[in-house]
């Protein structure tokens, strides 16, 4: 496997992104970078990001929910951000991907978490919380799902999976963009291409897609069917906080308030904003984060 690092570089005076790195080994010769913001003693917030962003999409959210006291974890998953990154396709699985970022969460041993997840950051967030559970105190899921592969996918979504797969183009602040209701400032799209500075960096990127199981005999969608069977008996708070505008994931919150016994009287919220609602509305989105954990605050 041939493990490809973005030049330090590159991360330079990124607006509203003053964060110190953080790194962690999470396999030979793969290290992974992550925010780690906040009061050191304070029961975690783990925001997990999706495809194809980093921990920048959660800039205007990490100082928001640290200063209401907590502490604030954003990694970079591998294959993105200031993360390591594999330079071919074939190197990501999603099991790969779970046991990295396991690896992580067992290193540092975080307990009591509050998770926090969007797009793959639920795909990957959901499976982690399931096989950890006694980890977890409570879920935020925005714009996300755990696919089996039963249910078929918006036609949104194949069309995106070809263009990741086939493209010779993949432009990703473009993509972000597109995702994103309000328009994002020269400065901020750079950032987006910041740990991508030439096409054999964004193999994690355009293996996202290829990874969603679609059909029962895909081996994640199995995986997945065993981590929904622990969340359908998930009685700790689980919350939805989903956006008006995201053609993919529209309608998975009112499933998971269905079948998720701890999403049963939460204060479920929609807020304006596509796909990527952490850059149309970060500061509602810290809002739920900060409003959910005030009882434990008080505690």
């Amino acid at each position: 496997m041939r493990i490809l690092r973005t030049d330090e570089a590159r991360f330079a005076g990124l607006p509203d992104y003053p964060f110190a790195p953080h790194y962690l080994e999470v396999a030979p010769s793969l290290r992974m970078h992550y925010v780690d913001e906040g009061r050191k003693t304070a029961s975690p917030v783990l925001m997990l990001h999706g495809e194809p962003s980093w921990s920048y999409l959660y800039r205007h959210m990490i100082p928001l929910v640290a200063s209401a006291g907590h502490r604030v974890l954003a990694p970079d998953l591998v294959g993105f951000g200031k993360s390591d990154k594999p330079s071919e396709v074939g190197d990501y699985s999603y099991d790969r991907h779970l046991a990295w970022l396991s690896a992580w969460l067992e290193e540092l041993d975080l307990r009591n978490v509050t998770l926090v997840c969007q797009n793959w950051g639920s795909l990957l967030g959901l499976r982690l919380a399931a096989e950890h559970s006694h980890r977890f105190s409570r879920i935020i899921v925005g714009n996300g799902m755990l696919p089996t592969g039963e249910d078929p996918m918006p036609t949104v979504f194949s069309i995106w999976k070809v263009f990741a797969g086939h493209s010779p183009w993949f432009p990703i602040s473009r993509i972000v963009q597109l995702g994103t209701e309000r328009t994002l400032t020269k400065a901020e799209l750079a950032a987006y291409e910041a740990p991508f500075p030439s096409a054999d960096y964004k193999a994690g990127a355009r293996a996202f897609p290829g990874l969603v199981p679609l059909s029962g005999d895909d081996p994640s969608g199995a995986a997945n069917k065993d981590a929904w069977r622990v969340l359908e008996k998930w009685r700790k708070p689980f919350i939805t906080c989903f956006s008006s505008g995201d053609p993919i994931t529209r309608g998975g919150d009112r499933d998971m308030q269905r079948r998720i016994p701890g999403a049963h009287g939460q204060p479920h919220i929609t807020l304006r904003g596509g796909h990527f609602l952490q850059e149309d509305s970060p500061e509602d989105f810290a809002r739920v984060v900060i409003d959910a954990m005030k009882s434990e605050m008080a505690a």
